[in-house]
């Protein structure tokens, strides 16, 4: 058994994988990490092997506690990997990126995959059927895009995510929600039809926390799978502990 750590921005999500099958997800704040490993473990003995990947701030003491308590694998550039990186600076490339990659060869083996991150910011990574990852793109997501109107300009309010009524906004608010959520569909659709003109029989990846709030309004034919980082993350490591 694999237990699989995520440390976003806000969040760190944690996760027990049986070989592929996944049989337990939470999300925890970094304070409580060190109680909910340790009972985690007392449910599961024989979780001994462990990968974490940080976008994240992680304290040092619980670093050393994981290592402590696991074969533990810490995600980087320099770790053997299920495709051949062919980005340009292989070391600046995020660890979730990598991750939710990783997950494409295991899920789409042999095809022209687009996926796309719907999270903090919007990323868009592309792996060909030949296995060679060639980069992508990286821009704001909903909520950077509400919180730089309200943080540039004297007097737009913050506001929560919410689907536009309609395209005009007849509001200030409504205004905002219509520009930033409609300025994200049309990206991405746009990007998709984009790669879609250079690969047509690509597959479309949608996954991050705003994937779902997304996925119903997108025009584009796309999979919307919200723990594809998570098994990015274990195939990783069985990769690893199986070479």
């Amino acid at each position: 058994m694999n237990l699989v750590i995520d440390v976003g921005n806000t969040l760190i999500k944690l996760a027990v994988f049986n070989n592929n099958t996944l049989v337990l997800k939470k999300a925890v704040a970094e304070h409580t990490i060190i109680k909910t490993v340790t009972e985690i473990k007392m449910d599961y003995p024989n979780l001994v092997t462990a990968i974490i990947s940080s976008v994240g701030k992680l304290q040092q003491s619980t670093l050393i506690f994981l290592e402590s308590q696991f074969s533990l694998q810490v995600l980087s550039a320099e770790v053997m990997l299920p495709f051949t990186n062919l980005y340009e600076t292989p070391n600046t490339l995020g660890v979730d990126r990598i991750a939710l990659v990783a997950a494409s060869v295991k899920q789409f083996p042999k095809q022209d995959v687009l996926i796309i991150d719907a999270g903090t910011c919007l990323t868009f990574d592309f792996i060909n059927k030949q296995k060679q990852y060639l980069g992508g793109a990286i821009s704001p997501g909903l909520q950077m895009r509400y919180q730089a109107l309200h943080n540039f300009t004297a007097k737009l309010p913050l506001l929560e995510r919410e689907m536009p009524a309609k395209l005009i906004g007849a509001s200030t608010n409504a205004a905002i929600h219509s520009g930033v959520v409609y300025g994200v569909l049309n990206e991405l659709d746009g990007v998709i039809n984009e790669y879609k003109l250079r690969y047509p029989d690509l597959s479309v990846i949608l996954t991050g926390g705003d994937a779902k709030f997304l996925s119903k309004q997108l025009k584009s034919s796309i999979f919307a799978l919200s723990d594809f980082l998570l098994e990015g993350l274990n195939y990783i490591l069985q990769y690893n502990i199986n070479e």
